[in-house]
């Protein structure tokens, strides 16, 4: 098993910066992959990036150039960093690892980001 907690979420201003943190515990050899995605209010959730192997990064189309995601193997925590935030970046984000080719195993319980214009 694998536990992720984030942390990093709240209220910000159009234009400013979050970074969003994801703590893994357990049996974090088990995965090879770690990511983030979120979920709007009244939208189903969406993938946002990844990180596999603590190397290899993927973006979604609309996190390209505003979302970086980087990866602390001491202290096996992920990060997502949102600059330039848009109110549409609101919703709830949530940590996912697991296996590529095999699915997102494990969840966060999310953190909420609230963006304002």
């Amino acid at each position: 098993q694998v536990q992720l907690v984030e942390s990093g979420g709240g209220s910000a201003q159009a234009g400013g910066s979050l970074t969003l943190s994801c703590a893994a515990s357990g049996s974090i050899l088990d995965v090879n992959t770690m990511g983030w995605h979120r979920q709007a209010p009244g939208k189903e959730r969406e993938w946002v990036a990844d990180i596999i192997n603590g190397v290899h990064k993927n973006f979604a189309n609309f996190a390209k150039g505003r979302f970086t995601i980087s990866r602390d193997d001491v202290k096996d925590t992920v990060y997502l960093q949102i600059d330039s935030l848009k109110p549409e970046d609101t919703g709830v984000y949530y940590c996912a690892a697991g296996v590529v080719g095999r699915g997102w195993k494990y969840w966060g319980q999310g953190t909420q980001v609230t963006v304002s214009s």
